[in-house]
């Protein structure tokens, strides 16, 4: 998922109103992207595995595969290709399955063209892959490797799901400084959660399980009334 720096980004649209299709195709080419689209996931799908685009633009419900089945086998195959998924449906939990599907933010419909291209080049910039001991980040035996995205306790192998991957490199980002909630929602989910939601409360007991899963010490820290922060104990 790299372009050289003459190369134009390449943004997939994957949904099957052709009213959205164009309105969408018009606003990132004004943004100097190069656009594709498709109607339907299967055909998506097969044009993926041809040339992998840079980023997708995803409607959840299409009339032959849905967007989350479409997440799940681009997430199946590796590939950490930016998502942003488009869809009607508004619930927490709606957001959330469409995040464990492999999404990495949600926008409901009807949406602000502003605010999906910011959304797109937000996404983009937390894509940039590392290179060499640049992607490797380290605290007391924890190993993070961002390029790989495998993590180590110790010698031990800490499979993660993409939402926890993506909440400990934050952490590893910033060792000993405290998070708020606020900025752990925006920075991960790519929006802000209903401020009522435990959603992250949750993740974080996701995590710490498969941290600590042989008895290890605790790392992740909650500081109460404030968020959490990545210390030893």
């Amino acid at each position: 998922m790299t372009s050289s720096s003459e190369t134009l980004l390449t943004v997939a649209i994957v949904d099957d109103d052709p009213a959205i299709l164009a309105a969408l195709s018009r606003a990132l080419k004004m943004e100097n992207y190069k656009v594709e689209l498709h109607g339907d996931g299967t055909s998506a799908l097969r044009a993926f595995q041809t040339a992998a685009p840079d980023a997708i633009v995803l409607d959840l419900q299409l009339p032959d595969i849905d967007g989350l089945e479409i997440c799940r086998r681009i997430r199946r195959a590796g590939d950490n290709v930016p998502i942003l998924m488009l869809t009607a449906r508004d619930a927490v939990n709606d957001r959330v399955e469409g995040l464990d599907a492999g999404a990495d933010d949600y926008l409901v419909k009807p949406f602000d063209l502003a605010e999906l291209t910011a959304r797109l080049r937000a996404l983009l910039r937390r894509h940039t892959p590392r290179t060499g001991d640049e992607g490797v980040l380290k605290f007391d035996d924890l190993t993070v490797n961002s390029s790989t995205r495998e993590v180590f306790r110790g010698e031990r192998a800490v499979p993660l799901t993409r939402i926890e991957f993506d909440l400990l490199e934050l952490l590893m980002l910033h060792p000993r400084q405290v998070l708020t909630r606020d900025q752990i929602l925006d920075l991960v989910w790519g929006y802000n959660f209903d401020s009522s939601t435990n959603s992250l409360a949750v993740y974080v007991g996701y995590l710490r399980r498969k941290l600590e899963e042989a008895g290890e010490h605790r790392l992740v820290q909650t500081i109460r009334g404030v968020g959490y922060s990545l210390r030893s104990a």
